[in-house]
């Protein structure tokens, strides 16, 4: 069984779209060749800066024959009279068949003529042919270009293409204007350490080829060895590496064959915050920085880099580098010891020189947006003066760095800095750690914000930017969301769900929105699509990440259902807490004793008209119209259930409610099926009506907990 390979050889690719095509060919070879009913041992994808590539192995020689069924023309245009007409005579020359081999079947769309078809199997070589060029060109990403006089697009020019079957070249061309590339078994090695051409015998022979001309042509191999090697490293200088993933596999991508360079740097230079130092390394130079082996794991004046060059010019590739982290570092000193040299405070009025969004004004609008959404919040904690206070402080400054010499020269220092110079300038923790946590979480794998002003500031940057954006209309649709605004919403209710804090987000884009649309009274109130948008992030955070069943999801936000919506967006701790709640006693059995007793009792309530909301018995039942002591019983039983609901609700323990429902399932289920059953829909209207209201209190009681109607039975 043949083993096919394919090359595609690049000048220096960016690091992120190695691991893109990587993942693009993961997903679409194996597809394409099982369309070609082409099953294989092994499929391995490479890709290094210069090269990305397929090794697929234990493919057949050929397809398989098969018989497939060809549907033709409906069986009335196909026969007159049972005789052939010229469509099925068409039809039968179009396959290649007599038309005596046509038969009839029955389909969805009527009856059709059809032909059994023998259809032999193609050689592997002329399918491949064919795909090859399909999974390169169909590769997709950003930042293509053109080249040469032709319109190939690729992330780089294409320079060599190898394409073997087993030992044989398999014939492949790419046309881009007037340059033909042809495949051949020729590859190339490392630019420095091999640069003579690579000749690849056959396909199974590759990685160790590529790897005697100094190219480790497996991502995975390559990234193991960088990160076993920058773990030696710091272990020879007595420290420890810190190696972020994200910059681990974009260097994994910058190399062909890694070599761990250990520089260092001056020491006078730790007197910069670690943060500073960190950033200038990692985001800024691809540099690995290390700590010492100390409990407070401070900094070493030494950085890792990992070079793909030569090996044996490790000390002059190590004193080049030194020299740009020293001139790095040096810059970040002076802006540094520039903004020290001004409290916070003073760098507010600039904030009115930096747009935040064309038809939203400057930072500084912002800002002041920001501390009135901030005291709504606190109004709403009911905080202390002095809570209240660092809030505001909090919420002044959260931004006043953007305009400091070092975050203009490194923007990942945002609200990092802002929180060191908040301490130089003589503010509390508190308002120092805020400015910090505001940004948080930053990602949705990064952690919550831990202080009250964190969290409170944190929530009032994005309801503004929430409020804002979606006023001026700029809806994220589909994967397009370039204000973050799904990230901004989901931070929202995190931050309130991990804090415990008991916010009325409704109030609060009530408010929002309303001010919105005095600041621009052009423009339509953005209050129904912020509320629809809330229920959404709701829904999928409750699903998503909170692993809630999608029915008892749509149980506690309603289907069609605004009172549960509203609700919601009132209460945030609630909704969660109840679904959360729903999938216990769904998972030790609670939910099924109580679920025919509620879901019987709302089908037929509907019937009737009582308020949702009403849950007390004596209010609208008439117990001198009950005909048999059933109806006493179930009475009775509401009458005892009212505390318990009231007590529930107070206290989001809804087990209370869920025990009281439990316990008058079987005087429910008396009133309809036992010895002194009733007729709720009796022809009286005034006793009909007595007992709909007796099903609607019932009702009620169990919708303080969720929609049964939205439960599926287990």
């Amino acid at each position: 069984m043949p083993d096919f390979l394919l090359e595609v050889g690049v000048e220096e690719l960016p690091a992120d779209f190695v691991d893109t095509a990587i993942e693009q060919w993961q997903e679409r070879i194996p597809k394409t060749l099982e369309e070609q009913f082409l099953n294989s041992e092994e499929i391995a994808l490479y890709g290094t800066p210069r090269r990305l590539a397929i090794l697929v192995k234990g493919l057949p020689a050929k397809q398989g024959d098969r018989e497939e069924e060809i549907k033709g023309p409906p069986a009335t245009a196909a026969f007159k009279d049972g005789k052939p007409t010229k469509a099925a005579e068409g039809f039968a020359n179009k396959q290649g068949v007599d038309v005596k081999d046509l038969f009839v079947k029955p389909t969805d769309k009527g009856d059709f003529v059809f032909v059994q078809k023998k259809i032999p199997g193609r050689a592997t070589a002329e399918i491949l042919q064919e795909l090859a060029p399909q999974w390169i060109t169909g590769l997709e990403g950003r930042r293509f270009m053109r080249w040469g006089d032709g319109d190939l697009r690729f992330p780089r020019p294409i320079r060599w293409l190898v394409a073997l079957l087993d030992k044989e070249i398999l014939p492949i061309e790419l046309t881009n204007g007037s340059t033909v590339i042809k495949s051949d078994r020729v590859s190339q090695g490392h630019r420095i350490l091999h640069p003579e051409p690579v000749t690849i015998p056959q396909a199974s022979d590759y990685p160790e080829c590529l790897r005697c001309a100094y190219v480790e042509v497996d991502p995975a191999v390559r990234r193991s060895k960088i990160q076993q090697q920058v773990e030696t490293a710091a272990q020879q200088i007595g420290g420890k590496a810190y190696i972020p993933s994200d910059l681990l596999n974009e260097v994994t991508n910058l190399v062909e064959y890694p070599t761990a360079v250990v520089g260092k740097f001056d020491a006078e230079f730790l007197n910069l915050p670690a943060e500073v130092i960190s950033t200038v390394m990692v985001s800024h130079q691809r540099y690995f920085p290390v700590a010492s082996n100390n409990p407070n794991n401070s900094l070493l004046p030494n950085f890792i880099t990992i070079s793909n060059g030569d090996p044996a010019k490790s000390e002059i590739i190590a004193a080049g580098n030194e020299r740009v982290i020293r001139a790095r570092l040096a810059d970040a000193k002076f802006f540094y010891q520039a903004d020290c040299d001004e409290p916070l405070e003073s760098y507010l009025p600039e904030l009115a020189n930096v747009t935040f969004q064309d038809e939203l004004g400057t930072m500084r609008d912002k800002v002041d947006r920001i501390i009135e959404i901030a005291q709504q919040i606190a109004e709403q904690l009911d905080l202390t003066p002095q809570q209240r206070s660092e809030i505001e402080s909090t919420a002044t400054l959260c931004k006043a760095d953007l305009v400091t010499q070092m975050v203009y020269e490194f923007p990942e220092l945002q609200g990092i800095m802002g929180q060191k110079y908040a301490l130089a300038s003589g503010e509390s923790e508190n308002v120092a750690q805020g400015i910090f946590e505001h940004y948080l979480p930053r990602t949705a794998e990064d952690r919550m914000p831990e202080s009250l002003t964190g969290q409170v500031v944190g929530i009032a940057d994005r309801l503004d930017t929430l409020v804002s954006i979606f006023g001026l209309g700029m809806l994220p649709t589909g994967s397009s969301d370039p204000f973050a605004l799904r990230r901004a919403a989901n931070a929202v209710i995190n931050i309130t769900w991990h804090a415990q804090l008991p916010i009325d987000l409704a109030q609060l884009l009530e408010q929002g929105a309303a001010d919105f649309v005095t600041a621009h009274p052009d423009k339509e109130s953005p209050l129904p699509s912020l509320q629809a948008f809330f229920i959404q992030r709701i829904h999928t955070l409750l699903e998503d990440d909170l692993k809630i069943d999608y029915d008892l999801v749509n149980a506690v936000l309603g289907e069609d259902d605004r009172e549960y919506a509203e609700r919601a967006l009132r209460d945030l701790l609630d909704v969660r807490d109840r679904a959360q709640f729903l999938q216990s006693i769904r998972q030790n059995g609670l939910l099924d004793t109580i679920y025919e007793t509620v879901n019987r009792s709302a089908r037929l309530a509907v019937k009737g008209d009582l308020d949702k909301q009403q849950l007390d018995p004596a209010a609208v039942v008439r117990p001198e119209l009950f005909e048999k002591p059933s109806e006493q019983a179930f009475y009775d039983a509401l009458v005892q259930l009212v505390p318990q609901t009231q007590a529930a609700q107070a206290d989001r323990n809804y087990q209370l409610l869920v025990d009281a429902l439990a316990k008058i399932a079987p005087t429910v289920s008396n009133f309809f099926d036992g010895p002194e059953s009733v007729l709720v829909m009796d022809e009286n209207p005034e006793i009909r009506q007595n007992r709909l209201n007796l099903l609607g209190l019932l009702r009620n009681h169990a919708r303080v907990l969720a929609d049964f109607g939205a439960i599926v039975k287990s």
